[in-house]
């Protein structure tokens, strides 16, 4: 993947975080989630082979899947 657009970093731990980003690859443009390491104390971040990357005709259904996850999940902190 060539430039990529970080939208957001979740820490996961001192050494691994997922990385949230738009990427370009052969003129498209996709989301990448990724996890990223850390050997150097957070001065290189490198990518793992965990990962997932969403195609644009996908996000309507990531977004739809993510609305109803927070709504299952605020219902069951409520109770």
């Amino acid at each position: 993947m060539a430039d990529s657009k970080i939208l957001a970093t979740i820490e996961r731990s001192d050494t691994e975080q997922l990385q949230i980003s738009i990427s370009e690859y052969k003129g498209r443009s996709y989301l990448n989630m990724r996890i990223f390491y850390t050997t150097d104390d957070g001065a290189t971040w490198l990518p793992t082979k965990k990962g997932v990357t969403f195609t644009p005709d996908q996000l309507d259904i990531l977004t739809e899947a993510i609305e109803e996850a927070k709504q299952e999940l605020m219902s069951a902190e409520a109770e």
